[in-house]
């Protein structure tokens, strides 16, 4: 099965850290983010897609065209118009059942694997502040109908965290745009809703790391992503 990993942006947030590096290139535990998230990888991952942009060179060097067995290839996006742009940019290259992931969250083998099953689906992990993300909205039997950006009030708490089981039916659907000359993954993904089943499966870890007080973080939890 082939994953397609979002790494094109730069992370601002990071400051200084990221002045020569892309942020998914970060080291936790003198390893790359990117390394760790490969290595903890299922053994169905045959082939990884990176879509890289600020000095994606730096993870082409790094993992050239084989890691661990498994085939590598790079797609650039030069045009940084969102997570349904970027992933857009690897349309030809993709068979009919893929998985997408931020480059920058780190995610347990576990509930990768739990998403495999399925044919669409989303990874969705329980917030006590559901306002500060895009939270997901489910009918009675588990299946999406909506993902609500930052809602002031909502009795679901399930956010979405970027992990998707995708299938190329998802280039069938117009891009959502979501402002700032972007276009939504989760937003077009949710605009799919009313014609097929889209799983919610709830993970049972999740870190993202968007500060530098994150990758702190990341060295103390990172066993647990192993």
């Amino acid at each position: 099965m082939q994953l397609v990993i979002l790494a094109s942006g730069r992370g601002k947030r990071m400051k200084h850290l990221t002045a020569d590096v892309p942020k998914p290139m970060l080291k936790i535990k003198g390893k790359p983010i990117l390394e760790h998230k490969l290595n903890a990888l299922p053994k169905e991952i045959s082939e990884i897609i990176f879509i890289i942009g600020y000095k994606g060179e730096h993870i082409m060097n790094h993992f050239k065209k084989e890691f661990d067995g498994r085939k590598i290839t790079y797609v650039f996006q030069h045009n940084l118009n969102g997570t349904g742009g970027a992933l857009h940019l690897a349309k030809s290259r993709l068979d009919k059942k893929f998985l997408v992931m931020m480059g920058d969250d780190l995610y347990s083998k576990k509930d990768i694997k739990k998403l495999m099953k399925h044919d669409l689906a989303v990874l969705g992990y329980e917030v006590g502040n559901p306002n500060l993300f895009g939270i997901i909205k489910t009918n009675k039997k588990g299946y999406v109908e909506s993902i609500v950006e930052k809602p002031k009030h909502s009795k679901d708490k399930l956010a979405n965290i970027g992990l998707y089981v995708l299938t190329k039916k998802f280039f069938d659907y117009d891009l959502v745009p979501v402002g700032s000359g972007e276009f939504g993954l989760p937003q077009t993904l949710a605009s799919m809703a009313k014609d097929f089943n889209i799983k919610l499966e709830k993970a049972s870890q999740w870190f993202p790391i968007g500060t530098p007080e994150d990758l702190k973080k990341a060295e103390e939890i990172i066993h647990k992503f192993a």
